[in-house]
């Protein structure tokens, strides 16, 4: 089974749930340098570093299926 996989980027808590993703690729498409997929189709981190906060946020939010989600520093969910 596919896990989540989860980093700390530019002060934001951003996770990818491997079970949730089809490969849609909207978040690659919103943010090229930050996702990619890998051999299966799922997405996974690229360099996320590269790209500003708010491109950030907008990737996980254009996921059609929530598979990415962003909480910024206090906690709070910015994404979906």
């Amino acid at each position: 089974m596919l896990g989540d996989d989860e980093r700390t980027v530019l002060g934001l808590r951003v996770r990818i749930d491997r079970a949730l993703c089809v490969g849609f690729g909207d978040c690659i498409t919103a943010a090229p340098s930050a996702f990619q997929l890998d051999d299966a189709g799922i997405v996974v981190f690229a360099d996320p570093e590269s790209v500003a906060r708010a491109t950030l946020v907008r990737a996980c939010e254009s996921c059609p299926v929530d598979a990415l989600t962003a909480w910024d520093e206090e906690g709070n969910q910015l994404a979906p």
